[in-house]
């Protein structure tokens, strides 16, 4: 028998339209949507939520190929000169052409301040127009990868969002939302009906859709349920026709459900911890006057404290693969040549006393409750471990709104300690170097991800080399020389690549990607 669901609250969330059309997918994540400004969050599920509403100039298929989209080819046609042929007779929702103006407008907004999608698109690279249907990038050098992270950069109707006074791009961290933060107005398979900020959204089909529809959907309605407890239980009552992530533990009651079943997976995210190396005195901790990770034997000794066996076994029950490196080592065919400095707490205690810390120090780490899995159990573990050689963390878990708007807070990153999550958008080391470990300002010019301001000049003059270079056997030894200099520095404490776990409804079909992105335009009732 089904479970019955006896919470109020959950009653609440989930009233609205309970007896939907059998065709209307019913589906809940465990962190809020908030923005529908395409560029505000650079954050996998954010993406994949515009996604079903926002176009790009070139997708992913399932299995993560390159594929043409609002592009119908593309040439490079002299060295540092890409040319793309748009397609035409696309509109936008409202009725608008798509044409080439939309996207030089959109080069120019997502390459602008508050938005959070920079690295899709340098700086340096000149969008010209050669007619309605044809634009060029003009690049200061050769870039083999060039649109490898382009199904992260959404093109938008500068028509609509000009005359919606909605150009500035609303950042995560921005309290005063304009019209593009509430409304949306892509090419996609869906048309975004309704939008209450955190609280449901309601999609319908776009039946003008340029493309061939590949679901049989007539609408879905997305509600956010932070509870683990009360997610599984609505998917198991039948409430929901699809959850994720599911709790490690929860995996074979999902299972063993009638009705219900687990899609597990690899997925191609890695988790870790970095610290600020950038500020001479850390902003939240008892040492003043300097600051204790600036000193890698510090940052080595916070690595060898934490147990990743222990997390992998007791916390995430086997789904997850412990990593030395800041990549899946399915993106890096070097990866096993790297190993993770091993577990010792009194090698850690060690370079402590070492590096002048014997009695260890406060520091206050900053995590998301709601965004990976089992993320604030992995930070309550690691304060645990750290305590084990006298570090005191003092844990600020919060939603992933809250987290994210304090630690890319603009005019500095406001954290001296702190989890994250990265999929590489190109799926290649490229990303990982460019955005997490390039020399930054104050303002992450540069390396926008890199929170903790990690700089090593020879790392950035790599990075440019790797960009460049063809020869695959060379590339790779210019990635691993990178990642050589990055583990001997500590640049960041790599933890594991989590895996994938969603529940689904045996009455539908869905596609599980390895980057996590769950679209709506493979899903099917049977």
């Amino acid at each position: 028998m089904r479970l019955k669901i006896a919470s109020a609250a959950l009653a609440m969330v989930l009233a609205a339209g309970t007896q939907a059309n059998a065709e209307t997918l019913k589906f809940a994540f465990q962190g809020t949507y908030n923005q529908l400004d395409p560029y505000s969050l650079n954050e996998t599920f954010s993406l994949s939520m515009h996604g079903n509403v926002y176009e790009t100039l070139v997708r992913r298929s399932a299995d993560l190929k390159i594929e043409p989209a609002l592009a119908t080819s593309w040439e490079v046609i002299e060295p540092t000169r890409w040319r793309f042929h748009l397609r035409k007779g696309v509109k936008f929702h409202n009725g608008n052409d798509f044409n080439a103006d939309d996207v030089i407008f959109s080069a120019d907004r997502v390459r602008a301040e508050g938005s959070d999608l920079t690295q899709v698109l340098s700086a340096e690279v000149k969008v010209e127009k050669v007619d309605d249907y044809t634009v060029d990038f003009i690049l200061p050098g050769v870039n083999p990868i060039l649109h490898s992270e382009w199904e992260n950069w959404p093109i938008m109707d500068k028509e609509w969002t000009e005359a919606n006074d909605a150009v500035k791009v609303t950042s995560a961290s921005d309290t005063n939302p304009n019209y593009a933060s509430l409304h949306a107005n892509g090419t996609g398979p869906f048309k975004i009906a309704s939008h209450e900020p955190g609280v449901k959204t309601t999609y319908t089909v776009n039946d003008s859709w340029w493309d061939e529809k590949q679901h049989n959907l007539t609408g879905a309605e997305f509600t956010p349920i932070g509870s683990d407890a009360t997610r599984v239980a609505a998917l198991l009552s039948g409430e929901l026709d699809m959850a994720y992530p599911i709790p490690v533990q929860d995996i074979k009651r999902v299972d063993n459900n009638a009705g219900t079943s687990a899609l597990t997976g690899p997925e191609l995210r890695t988790i870790f911890l970095g610290f600020d190396q950038r500020r001479d005195e850390l902003t939240y901790s008892n040492i003043k006057g300097k600051n204790p990770f600036k000193d890698v034997r510090v940052r080595k000794a916070f690595y060898q404290a934490i147990d990743v066996d222990a997390i992998k076994a007791k916390i995430m029950r086997g789904l997850s693969e412990p990593s030395a490196l800041l990549i899946s080592p399915f993106l890096f065919a070097n990866s096993g040549d790297f190993s993770r400095y091993p577990y010792d707490p009194e090698a850690a205690k060690a370079l402590l006393a070492e590096a002048g810390y014997a009695d260890g120090f406060e520091v206050s780490m900053d995590c998301p409750n709601d965004r990976y899995v089992n993320d604030e159990a992995i930070c309550q573990a690691t304060a645990a471990f750290l305590a084990r050689v006298g570090i005191k963390i003092n844990l600020n878990a919060q939603p992933k709104a809250k987290y994210f708007a304090k630690v890319l807070a603009s005019g500095g990153f406001d954290t001296s300690f702190y989890m994250l999550g990265w999929t590489p958008g190109s799926f290649d080391s490229y990303n990982i170097l460019k955005n997490l470990n390039n020399c930054r300002d104050d303002k992450g010019t540069a390396s926008p991800f890199n929170l903790g301001g990690y700089c090593n000049p020879k790392v950035d003059e790599l990075t440019k080399l790797v960009l460049s270079e063809n020869d695959e056997e060379k590339r790779n030894a210019l990635i691993s020389e990178a990642y050589t200099i990055i583990n001997n520095d500590v640049s960041h404490i790599p933890l594991h690549q989590q895996g994938l776990a969603w529940g689904v409804s045996d009455k539908v079909t869905v596609t599980q990607r390895a980057d996590n992105k769950f679209l709506l335009k493979y899903v099917n009732f049977k």
